[in-house]
């Protein structure tokens, strides 16, 4: 089983330092919304991002809409080797549950999220559970999945390959895998610490999605399960 976590999402609801901003509140206006219950996205809150704190590592929702849809649609999670979480750039953690089928279009995709952080999981109701926000940092969800090794991907690290680190994390039990959502920048202290060694597996930054697509390709092969008699 692999555990790929993707850290320091770009993914958080509009923040109150910015809530009264002009643009703000026609983009909630249009889609009939609260401002404090839309996605910050840099593409239409821009100027109001100027102000915020840590700006050039948030309001990128389609980041992780990318990662969520290739990862989902993988033969290694079809077969039941792959576990995805998401932690965001508020150290809050969502559980993706691995048959859940998200929206391809963009905007269907973030309204799905923001009715997730107003009603904390969705669906709302019933009991399958596709995605649920929860209220705990990095260090307890790596407490929760008690992997026997964790490895961080950075441009920062220690140079590899996608093959060498796929055959590596083969080797363990339960490994995990964080994988930086969003724009660019290192990561936080209190991400890093998690981490047994950081590693580098190209010599250029690569787009998040590009590592994901990779890696994930990388392990199937090295899990066989092109041969596996699981896939649904």
């Amino acid at each position: 089983m692999i555990n790929i976590v993707y850290v320091e999402s770009s993914l958080e609801l509009v923040p109150s330092e910015i809530i009264r901003h002009p643009s703000v509140r026609r983009n909630a206006k249009r889609k009939g919304k609260p401002p404090e219950e839309n996605l910050l996205d840099r593409s239409l809150h821009h100027w109001a991002m100027d102000r915020l704190d840590n700006s050039e590592k948030r309001g990128r929702p389609d980041i992780i809409h990318f990662l969520l849809l290739e990862a989902l649609g993988s033969p290694l999670n079809k077969t039941g080797e792959l576990r995805i979480w998401i932690h965001t750039v508020q150290d809050l953690c969502i559980y993706v549950n691995p048959e859940a089928r998200l929206p391809r279009d963009y905007n269907r995709f973030k309204s799905l999220i923001e009715q997730l952080y107003v009603d904390g999981r969705s669906p709302p109701n019933g009991d399958t559970i596709l995605l649920e926000l929860r209220k705990i940092n990095i260090n307890q969800l790596r407490d929760s999945l008690n992997p026997d090794f964790v490895i961080g991907l950075t441009s920062r690290g220690e140079p590899s390959s996608f093959e060498t680190l796929s055959k590596s994390l083969c080797d363990f039990n339960n490994p995990m895998v964080c994988i930086g959502a969003f724009p660019h920048g290192p990561y936080q202290k209190e991400t890093a610490s998690i981490m047994n060694k950081q590693i580098n597996v190209y010599p250029e930054p690569l787009e998040a999605w590009i590592v994901n697509s990779r890696l994930i390709y990388e392990l199937e092969k090295c899990l066989n399960v092109y041969n596996s008699q699981k896939i649904l």
